[in-house]
């Protein structure tokens, strides 16, 4: 009688392999800026947008994808709190660049802006990683704000 315990062997070592794997490179997307990450307001605690960060030629950029407008408010805004010489100005905030040019340093990206499209300012910003969170900080002069914006799936 023929033993099958060798090719369940393999076929055991073969799925945890695979599985080790997609571990492996499923953890690995967790440990990146790029990707979706919801942005809460500071007041509310409610979700604000869904917010793209992509990297191209080594630079971080940021776009809004989505908006959670309060009841009332327009769920397709303009930025018209932006300075008129921002070519954003008066364009639809949704589909919006508004983190640009951050490049990275160890375990940070910096040197580039976010703007705040509630007050139509462009901050100097910095943003990293923290567990599974994204923390994003804006500089204005010596004075800085940090928000914490969390993964969307």
């Amino acid at each position: 009688m023929k033993s099958i315990a060798p090719h369940f062997l393999y076929r055991s070592i073969g799925f945890s392999l695979f599985l080790a794997l997609f571990v492996h490179f499923d953890g690995q997307s967790q440990n990146t800026v790029t990707g979706k990450w919801k942005t809460i307001d500071d007041e509310t605690n409610q979700p604000k947008s869904i917010v793209e960060i992509t990297e191209k030629d080594g630079k971080v950029y940021g776009k809004i994808i989505k908006l959670f407008p309060e009841p009332g408010k327009d769920p397709d805004p303009v930025c018209d709190k932006c300075s008129q010489d921002d070519a954003r100005y008066n364009k639809k905030i949704i589909g919006m660049e508004i983190i640009k040019g951050l490049s990275k340093d160890n375990t940070e990206y910096s040197g580039g802006t976010i703007l705040d499209p509630a007050d139509g300012r462009v901050y100097r910003c910095k943003i990293w990683l923290s567990g599974n969170n994204l923390m994003v900080r804006g500089y204005w002069g010596p004075f800085f704000r940090t928000q914490t914006w969390l993964r969307e799936n």
